[in-house]
């Protein structure tokens, strides 16, 4: 899936950093990272902690206090990961139209899912919190393809990688911090969902805040946009932007959500219900060691590779959450917190290999003037593969077990690599996937 950055008629961006001046030294331009990046970087952290909180504790609370069902919850789960597809191309094409409005598009993204938090005070049945959740999840598919459309435009093509490790650092440790604040409320107050909501409120207005007074809404224009519209259907001309968007959907056909993972760790290896929140903390602190370190590596290897090598990390997590501990009381105990612990860690590692990896193949893929578009086809593709596979674990646990749900997922997530490996092999007589592909015609 490596397609390299290399732009023939690419001009730096506003907040790209600078040539070398005579005697400077290389490391201080090379290490930069643009002040757009960081403010984003702010944005998602102090939005993740306020999403986390959430997100940490809504599978308990649906399945324990509302006594939702394996297949009601992986509806709601469905709903939850695949609603941000149905208007994730459209924030990118509104993002790229007039010359680039990224940052308004963005905004409003963000304001909407913020507007879900307190909403969520108000509902009472899994019906109402599954239409809560789609608002929410449809603010991220308005605000992602901006958002990182602005953050490759600040960036110069071959420090892609670096910069979005960067970002995606700073956003999980947000994702850090939300579920240990959740933690700290429902532990003040036990079974206080409502207060965590409430507090959560309060933070994503914060971010909000943040985005509209530190984020540069100008600098951060196409060098070259044309005077025509965007249209999706021109970005399916690109060769490679095809195969990227077809490999992220079928592996997102089979990757488990986050939720239905913790429920697996949680039932399988028979893990205190208390310390259900601070799972995802395993997940987020191995992300946020990894992030930037992977980001780097993947310049230096190829995006493409990493891409694959994190998604055999999540096919190990999926054969460790098989394997069973000992009978034993106190060896089943011991084994039980190792394997917990070893999931999450190839969990981590999966998220850093890939989620910055794959954006910076995707604006790699397109011109300047298309990237908000071109990232968002990519993630739809990953996010309407997710959508689908919640339901289907859903609908195999209800009718079969979890054991059978993860077994299907693990041989589907095998053949899916497998098929991306084949999928991703450079085509005899094609340019090298280390250039950009053509512009449209």
């Amino acid at each position: 899936m490596y397609l390299a950055d290399s732009r023939r008629h690419a001009r730096p961006s506003a907040d790209a950093a600078p040539a070398l001046a005579p005697g400077r030294p290389a490391r201080t331009t090379v290490t930069r990272i643009a002040p757009t990046v960081l403010a984003l970087g702010t944005v998602s952290l102090i939005t993740d902690v306020s999403s986390e909180m959430v997100t940490a504790v809504l599978p308990l609370y649906l399945v324990t206090a509302l006594g939702v069902s394996p297949l009601g919850f992986g509806v709601l789960d469905g709903v939850f990961n695949g609603a941000s597809a149905t208007l994730r191309l459209l924030g990118g094409l509104l993002g790229d139209r007039a010359g680039g409005r990224h940052k308004t598009v963005a905004t409003l993204g963000y304001g909407l899912s913020a507007l879900c938090r307190p909403a969520l005070l108000l509902v009472r049945t899994a019906p109402l919190i599954g239409l809560v959740l789609a608002v929410d999840r449809v603010g991220k598919g308005l605000r992602t393809a901006p958002r990182d459309a602005m953050i490759s435009l600040a960036t110069p093509p071959e420090r892609r990688g670096r910069a979005f490790g960067v970002h995606r650092a700073m956003d999980t440790a947000g994702a850090l911090a939300g579920p240990l604040l959740a933690f700290l409320v429902l532990r003040g107050a036990p079974g206080g969902y409502h207060a965590v909501f409430t507090v959560s409120s309060y933070v994503a207005a914060l971010g909000v805040l943040v985005l509209v007074l530190l984020v540069p809404g100008r600098g951060l224009r196409p060098a070259a946009a044309p005077a025509a519209r965007p249209r999706a259907r021109g970005l399916l001309r690109l060769p490679a932007l095809r195969r990227t968007t077809a490999c992220a959907a079928l592996l997102g056909l089979a990757t488990v959500s986050d939720s239905f993972l913790y429920l697996l760790l949680q039932r399988r290896l028979e893990l205190p219900l208390a310390w259900f929140p601070l799972l995802p903390l395993g997940t987020a602190a191995v992300y946020l060691t990894l992030a930037v370190p992977f980001g780097v590596l993947a310049d230096r290897i190829g995006r493409r590779r990493m891409f694959l090598l994190g998604h055999a990390a999540l096919l190990a997590a999926y054969g460790l959450l098989l394997a069973r501990p000992g009978t034993d009381v106190s060896a089943t105990a011991v084994t039980a917190t190792a394997a917990a612990g070893a999931v999450l860690l190839l969990h981590g590692v999966f998220y850093a290999a890939t989620d910055g990896a794959l954006a910076a193949v995707a604006a790699g893929s397109v011109p300047e003037h298309r990237q908000g578009a071109g990232l968002a086809l990519v993630g739809t593709g990953q996010a309407v593969g997710r959508f689908v596979c919640s339901f289907a674990v859903g609908a195999l646990w209800s009718r079969w077990g979890d054991t059978a749900a993860l077994t299907v997922m693990t041989a589907a997530l095998t053949t899916a690599v497998a098929a991306a490996v084949t999928l991703l092999r450079p085509v005899p007589g094609r340019p090298s996937p280390d250039h950009r592909e053509a512009e449209f015609s």
